[in-house]
């Protein structure tokens, strides 16, 4: 199952973003090298939101990232959620439909 972690950014996150990158980097690359983490990033233009995908078979994984994460820590993160995403196309897709 996939499911996307969605963050809302504050107004000067690319400001405060640098003091928090390298821990944030070293969590998120830790999740990559683990499964679960498939791809993540900020939206760009504008920079409001960012976007990362887990995969597990519960929402843990991503629940627990965002828990640990220094840019929620830090405020840098004005609101996350968790959403399940139905993938239905494609070689990663969960639940391939033809």
């Amino acid at each position: 199952m996939h499911y996307l972690l969605i963050y809302d950014l504050t107004n000067d996150y690319l400001e405060r973003r640098p003091a928090w990158r390298e821990e944030h980097l070293k969590l998120a690359w830790a999740a990559a090298g683990r499964g679960e983490l498939q791809l993540g990033g900020a939206l760009g233009e504008p920079t409001d939101n960012a976007v990362l995908l887990f995969t597990g078979d519960s929402p843990a994984a991503a629940e627990a990232f965002a828990n640990a994460d220094p840019y929620v820590r830090e405020g840098l993160v004005t609101r996350w959620r968790v959403r399940p995403w139905l993938t239905v196309v494609g070689e990663q897709a969960a639940n391939p439909v033809r």
